[in-house]
């Protein structure tokens, strides 16, 4: 089972997802308040499990909530996850394959749901 590890930074606070294993499959923006930041690693928990995923690579439309799939300018794939009102709550780090990026929202999938929340 996965587990939200959610910390301090020195200009907020963040939440980091990890897998069973201890990897990182997804990390958040930096909130401005702790509440804030909870409440979106609440959002990755509740929307991950069911989300589609759109495949900007190819063409693929936006809509909330969902995983987007996407190659940035180094041409790594990357994916992030929007909540219902369309905010990033979550991004991934850049994976040499499509195929790795794919089995990374997998993962988030399955470790979101009952990952319980931890303060470090």
């Amino acid at each position: 089972m996965g587990k939200f590890l959610i910390r301090r930074t020195a200009t907020g606070w963040k939440f980091d997802l990890k897998a069973a294993n201890g990897e990182t499959v997804a990390t958040s923006e930096v909130y401005s308040t702790k509440a804030a930041c909870l409440r979106g690693a609440q959002s990755v928990a509740k929307h991950a499990p069911a989300a589609p995923c759109a495949d900007l690579t190819e063409g693929g439309e936006a809509a909330n909530p969902q995983f987007q799939l996407y190659q940035d300018r180094a041409g790594e794939y990357r994916f992030r996850l929007t909540a219902r009102n369309g905010k990033i709550v979550a991004v991934s780090e850049g994976y040499h394959t499509k195929a790795a990026c794919e089995n990374g929202i997998q993962s988030v999938r399955k470790n979101a749901e009952d990952a319980p929340l931890e303060e470090v």
